[in-house]
């Protein structure tokens, strides 16, 4: 980054020190990965200069000869990769695009039916500070007391209730497998379309280790970063009856000319995640989260559900009778990431609350395996069993900074 050095001396040092926290930090937020040399380098590309408002062969602007074919070479990835008829790459990021599949299939009231924010969902699932909940009419379901997990059944004798146009599958802090089939059997019965937001675990589907969506959903939306490695961007995948509807809803619908140079990086993470070593870090994740969670429960943590199917973990602090918030920022002065989250029927409130919500994408990216998972799993414990030390943070740091230069982290060369 030479020219930026010359530049702007300022915000290249703090890209640097952001460099240096990411390279000597265990980054366990289920939402972060680390890109590779090649999606960076699309990312960074003068693809940046260009302005292309439409789609390929339908653009508003001239000059987009080679931008008509990387977008039409990502979209055709995305059809592949995820078996679907047709896909939107245009879309900012995650939330906008959910906004995109409401505008394009609802009208103005019409109820979505989504996982509660305190249950695992997410804002744009019809949440009451979010437009989706304020636009449109939410019906918000929640996970069992007992299990803390979905039960079928109920969310079946909801959606007879409510009679939603739309119902949402995914989340963004639930560790269980999502039953698509089921979702898509009540969805069907109730007449709403199904759409299926896989952001957090896109990579995890293209790799084999959990359920497809893409026989059951009428319409799925995933962000390109977390567990798919790719630049911080999204995709709308669906049938082609609704094509059109959802081409419409992004532009000119919600926005104008789309990120070139994150449509190739797009591309470019597609084609990484086409490949078996794809499948096989995929697995990683897996293995990884069952790891971490086993040996937090053999120190005593309480975990959402009991455990893990995929690449997260919540950790419920109560019977630890520490404040989450405070050991999220213990945590990270001891070079641990994680982010404070709520709990199923949490009593505290969101920005104080019960969790810690952790997850192994990042770490898998850096060739982590279950051992490292138990070692950090011992840090962890370490930290929360004295938070208020500022010697244990300290010497936790080291060691974990010792251990990650033993670990490259992909795009970073240091």
């Amino acid at each position: 980054m030479d020219a930026l050095e010359r530049t702007d001396r300022e915000i290249f040092d703090l890209i640097k020190k952001e460099e240096r926290y990411e390279f000597d930090s265990v980054r366990l937020i289920p939402s972060e990965n680390y890109a590779s040399s090649a999606v960076l380098e699309a990312t960074g590309s003068i693809l940046t200069n260009k302005y292309s408002e439409g789609y390929p062969g339908h653009r508003y602007y001239e000059g987009q000869r080679y931008i008509d074919q990387i977008e039409s070479l990502v979209i055709e990835r995305a059809k592949a990769l995820f078996k679907v008829d047709h896909a939107n790459v245009q879309p900012y990021s995650g939330s906008p695009a959910n906004v995109a599949v409401y505008f394009a299939l609802l009208k103005p009231g019409d109820t979505i039916m989504g996982l509660a924010l305190q249950h695992g969902g997410h804002l744009t699932h019809g949440w009451n500070v979010s437009i989706t909940g304020t636009f449109w009419r939410a019906a918000q379901y929640v996970v069992d007391r007992e299990s803390q997990q979905i039960d079928y059944d109920a969310l079946r004798d909801y959606a007879r209730k409510e009679r939603p146009k739309i119902i949402v599958c995914g989340g963004t802090a639930y560790p269980r497998i999502i039953d698509f089939r089921a979702f898509a059997d009540i969805a069907k019965e109730v007449g709403a379309y199904l759409h299926a937001d896989i952001s957090h675990i896109a990579g995890l589907i293209v790799g084999g280790v959990h359920p497809d969506p893409s026989p059951y959903a009428d319409v799925i939306m995933t962000t390109t970063h977390k567990t798919l490695r790719g630049p911080r961007g999204a995709m709308i995948l669906c049938r082609k009856e609704l094509a059109d509807q959802i081409d419409r809803a992004v532009f000119p619908g919600l926005q104008g000319g789309p990120h070139n140079h994150t449509t190739a990086a797009i591309g470019v993470a597609l084609k990484e995640a086409a490949t078996p070593e794809f499948k096989q870090y995929a697995a990683q994740i897996v293995r990884n989260a069952k790891a971490l969670g086993e040996e937090l429960l053999a120190r005593g943590f309480q975990l959402v559900s009991g455990g893990t199917d995929t690449h997260l973990l919540l950790v419920d602090l109560t019977p630890k009778k520490v404040i989450a918030r405070k050991a999220a920022k213990a945590l990270d002065e001891a070079g641990i990431v994680t982010n404070f989250n709520t709990v199923p029927y949490d009593p505290r409130r969101p920005f104080s609350p019960s969790g810690l919500r952790i997850g192994t994408p990042a770490v898998t990216s850096r060739g982590m395996g279950e051992s490292e998972m138990r070692q950090i799993a011992r840090w962890i414990d370490e930290v929360v069993a004295k938070v208020d030390d500022a010697a244990t943070r300290k010497r936790v740091a080291g060691e974990v900074a010792e251990m990650c230069r033993g670990f490259p982290a992909p795009g970073i060369l240091l």
